[in-house]
């Protein structure tokens, strides 16, 4: 269980400083994308791998209101 936590809290430090690598929005940070554009990816597939599960995560951090605990995250480290 202690292992999982970690694996989470090492998956979302990574998410605070994870930036987009293509496109439109290269270089903001994943949590700093438009909402827009974020849902788009949703309804259109999020890329495979790694960057496809943050953008995953940033959705639902974005449909909740919770993108602020990320960007804390991200100035604290």
């Amino acid at each position: 269980m202690e292992e999982n936590n970690f694996q989470n809290q090492q998956f979302l430090l990574e998410l605070a400083k994870a930036k987009m690598p293509f496109g439109k929005y290269k270089n903001y940070f994943l949590i700093d994308l438009p909402e827009y554009y974020v849902v788009w990816y949703r309804n259109k597939g999020f890329p495979q791998g790694k960057l496809g599960k943050q953008m995953a995560l940033v959705y639902e951090l974005k449909l909740n209101g919770l993108e602020d605990l990320v960007r804390k995250i991200g100035a604290n480290n």
